[in-house]
């Protein structure tokens, strides 16, 4: 094999390691954001589902404010809003809010809320045992539904934390979804 041969097989070689170690690094992108939020205690993102099922002691003597908003993603066009703008707890109290969705276009769409927690630092102690966010919605021309969240504040919570606000952006996921999924059966079953 000549000279310019080798080079040519060896530069197809790099590029194809590179093209591999650019697909490994987008699927660990998720893994790293997700420690580095927990390690930074950054973007607000909620703790989750862990405190399913678990007792908790309600601090009586503490009041906290959490105020719901909501946010549609550019080209997101259902109207998309909490029931009310806050409400008034007890720390350590499971409580819920629906918040409302309607798709006012004439075709099948599925969309996915992504939360959020101010002050960021008061993330770790919203815990989300029931929420839209964790799964796509779908909704028919014309369909509205309420799509609920049910949450614990964590007694924990920093003494001087007195309002939480928890924000949803809806973004529009239809066109993503559209290849593996057929939207008028899932709807439908």
């Amino acid at each position: 094999m000549s000279e310019e041969g080798l080079s040519t097989a060896s530069l197809i070689k790099r590029l194809l390691l590179l093209v591999v170690g650019m697909f490994a690094f987008g699927f660990l992108l998720v893994p790293i954001y997700d420690v580095m939020c927990q390690a930074f205690g950054i973007n607000g993102k909620t703790a989750g589902s862990a405190w399913q099922g678990q007792e908790q002691a309600v601090d009586m003597q503490r009041e906290v404010r959490v105020q719901f908003v909501s946010n549609n993603a550019e080209g997101m066009r259902w109207s998309f809003g909490p029931e009310d703008n806050e409400i008034v707890l007890h720390p350590g109290e499971t409580r819920s809010m629906n918040f409302l969705a309607h798709n006012p276009t004439d075709r099948v769409m599925v969309a996915q809320a992504i939360p959020s927690v101010a002050p960021s630092r008061a993330a770790a102690f919203f815990h989300k045992t029931e929420c839209f966010c964790f799964t796509q919605q779908v909704l028919q021309p014309g369909e509205s539904v309420e799509m609920p969240v049910r949450f614990i504040v964590d007694p924990a919570l920093p003494t001087d934390v007195r309002r939480l606000t928890l924000a949803y952006t809806l973004f529009d996921v239809t066109e993503r979804m559209a290849p593996s999924l057929d939207l008028a059966a899932v709807h439908r079953n």
